[in-house]
């Protein structure tokens, strides 16, 4: 394999104008928002010092993007895209403004914190499903893996150098800086969605209410390919999800010290990282359900390897590989997801991949947490990346049409449209 079909496909970028400035405005917007994300949790400890007073930031950004949703999704639905996303920036850019006006001010209580933690996870319950909306319309259907590959890219680049960056200038500046520059950051954001064209819903919009989140519901319900999509990253989120377990394993293993904890939180992101990195190839895997199944597997494995090893660069490892996979089976449930649902469905669709997204790693957490104290940490996380495994097996095996799902070949279309997945879907 050579070097160019190995490294991330970067045709995207060149192909799409509109594509590479919402790219780039994302990527800067992103790297702002981890250093706000990084700024709360350690003002909120500073003014606290309490570890459920953190713990209740992850609660106010988690309970209002499950509540809310699925509406979100049907009001996606039911307008223009691309001005609804420019809407929606705009506020969560007043929201970083805030963040930082509260920090200048001086504030000693953490209630403000909390608010504004959830004004932002209520304005992305509507703005992530709205985005992810925009890849099929931007990119033909052959591209929209390496599209996938490259946002994912975007998240993991800014998870791993967002933190760090804001460490070192929260160090410097203080934390009213974060916040400062993660407002300013929007500006990236929001030319490049203003620089889009209109995305209104092919084929009409829905009336948004309970009627159309039904529908949305429904669509899902009756795809068995979109269905076991889901279902196979529920299966390994919920089962194989290992953090939750790093503090703990790594006192009985590795010393406890604070920079082992770190290297096991970050080993994961790198994995992710350097997936997206090599991800050239994903665009010629044209099964890219039993893609989807694949990864899950070897994101189990994983797990479960890094469960019984008792060398810190064994564990790390096998935290890279898992990483790795992970984000590959993400790529490939976005490729499909997107293809495979007609762009009248996207934003509920999308809203529902986004509440997968957003509470099933907290239940998996909390499963392997509780699991870790009722039998040990070790049986938690090599029982659940064993059973992640073995949920991927079932879900090949019950659920046919995923694992023999097809992407369309390579150059057979140059554009995605209703009726093109509407055709798609009838084969599948």
């Amino acid at each position: 394999m050579t070097g160019s079909r190995l490294f991330m496909d970067v045709r995207p970028l060149r192909r799409s104008p509109a594509f590479r400035r919402l790219w780039a405005g994302t990527m800067l917007s992103a790297v702002g928002g981890q250093m706000t994300s990084f700024a709360v949790v350690l003002q909120v400890y500073t003014l606290t010092g309490s570890a459920v007073a953190v713990g209740a930031v992850g609660l106010a950004s988690a309970v209002p993007a499950i509540v809310l949703g699925l509406a979100g999704g049907a009001i996606v639905d039911a307008v223009d895209r691309r001005r609804l996303v420019l809407v929606t920036s705009g506020c969560l850019a007043l929201v970083s403004a805030l963040f930082a006006v509260q920090a200048f001010a001086g504030l000693t209580q953490v209630w403000p914190l909390y608010c504004l933690v959830a004004a932002q996870s209520v304005l992305g319950a509507v703005n992530g499903p709205a985005r992810g909306t925009f890849l099929a319309r931007l990119l033909p259907a052959d591209l929209v893996p390496a599209g996938a590959a490259l946002t994912m890219f975007t998240f993991h680049f800014s998870a791993t150098v967002g933190p760090a960056l804001a460490g070192l200038i929260a160090s410097a500046w203080g934390l009213r800086t974060c916040y400062l520059i993660d407002a300013v950051s929007f500006a990236a954001a929001l030319y490049g969605i203003a620089r889009l064209p209109a995305m209104p819903p092919e084929g009409g919009g829905a009336r948004p209410g309970l009627r159309a989140i039904g529908e949305g519901l429904r669509f899902i319900r009756n795809n068995r390919v979109i269905g076991g999509a889901f279902l196979a990253d529920m299966n390994a989120t919920i089962l194989g999800m290992p953090f939750a377990l790093f503090p703990v394993i790594n006192a009985e293993r590795f010393g406890g010290s604070a920079e082992t904890l770190g290297l096991l939180t970050s080993a994961v992101a790198v994995g992710g990282l350097a997936g997206t990195a090599l991800s050239g190839w994903v665009g010629r895997v044209s099964r890219q359900g039993r893609a989807i199944l694949v990864a899950g597997a070897v994101w189990g494995a994983g797990v479960a390897g890094f469960g019984l090893a008792h060398s810190l660069w064994l564990a790390l490892a096998l935290l890279v590989v898992a990483g790795a996979a992970d984000v590959l089976s993400v790529v490939f449930r976005t490729a499909v997801v997107q293809v495979a649902t007609p762009d009248r469905y996207r934003g509920r669709v999308g809203a529902a991949e986004y509440l997968v997204g957003v509470g099933c790693p907290q239940l998996g957490n909390f499963r392997a947490g509780a699991a870790g104290s009722l039998l040990s940490p070790t049986a938690s996380a090599v029982g659940g990346g064993l059973a992640t495994v073995a949920g991927a097996a079932v879900i090949a095996l019950t659920l046919p049409a995923l694992r023999r799902y097809t992407a369309r070949p390579v150059g057979e279309v140059t554009a995605t449209s209703g009726d093109d997945v509407e055709t798609l879907q009838g084969q599948v």
